[in-house]
């Protein structure tokens, strides 16, 4: 038999146990309001490239100094990493403007990482709350799993796929494995930001996106995965689009 004074209600329907623990709310309507009204511009400025697509970059390049600034400030050595801020950031966004810049398949590679990497959070975000199990890094990033990453991975795998498909290609596996592999590099530039922050205990680098922090919070796994690409492309075959 319950006891009656725990199932009181308080207001419109709600228990007492509810309004002293109420449930709590995991922001994802915010993040995919967020993403909606930023990702159209974003595709715009790729699809029609110069100047738009550098000017981008410039800016978003100036807000991810000055929230890696603000993360940092409490650093004894300041000036050590404010100098590997700078190749942190610069790196991948002069090779996103090389990558662009290419006039036979820049376009279709830019946008091919973009998704590439948005696929890899979505999927990581969605196997990870569906599935759960072991922590991936738990020191670094406690709510990260292995279910995530392999689901990330995967889904970035599919989108590879995907492109070599539209792309024409003679096969898909090609593709897909680079992929794949960029898919978890992906997830190890998040896992980089995340132990950068918590190194400086910071949640997030900034607050100019609604439900997902500061840009830097948005773009870290794109960052790796845009200097892989490049590191790739530039040992001697050029844009892997093109190759692949």
């Amino acid at each position: 038999m319950s006891t009656p004074s725990m199932n009181f209600r308080v207001g419109k329907g709600a228990t007492a146990q509810q309004v002293a623990n109420p449930p709590k709310q995991s922001g994802l309507g915010t993040r995919a309001l967020s993403a909606l009204v930023l990702a159209p511009p974003v595709l715009a400025t790729i699809y029609f490239g110069s100047p738009y697509f550098e000017i981008l970059i410039a800016v978003a390049a100036g807000l991810m100094a000055l929230e890696w600034s603000r993360v940092c400030a409490s650093a004894a050595n300041r000036s050590l990493w404010m100098g590997a801020g700078a190749l942190y950031i610069l790196a991948p966004c002069l090779s996103l403007v090389w990558l662009r810049g290419d006039p036979a398949i820049g376009r279709e590679t830019v946008f091919w990482m973009f998704v590439l990497v948005w696929a890899a959070d979505i999927g990581a975000y969605a196997f990870g709350r569906m599935i759960g199990g072991p922590r991936l890094a738990p020191a670094i990033s406690p709510k990260k799993t292995w279910a995530g990453f392999i689901g990330g991975i995967s889904c970035a795998g599919v989108t590879g796929a995907v492109t070599a498909i539209m792309l024409g290609k003679g096969s898909i596996i090609p593709l897909a494995v680079v992929s794949l592999a960029l898919g978890a590099v992906s997830q190890g530039g998040d896992l980089l930001e995340s132990w950068i922050k918590r190194h400086f205990k910071v949640k997030d680098a900034g607050n100019i996106i609604p439900g997902h922090g500061g840009v830097l919070d948005r773009v870290d796994g794109l960052l790796a995965v845009a200097a892989a690409t490049a590191l790739i492309g530039s040992s001697g075959k050029g844009n892997i689009l093109s190759w692949l």
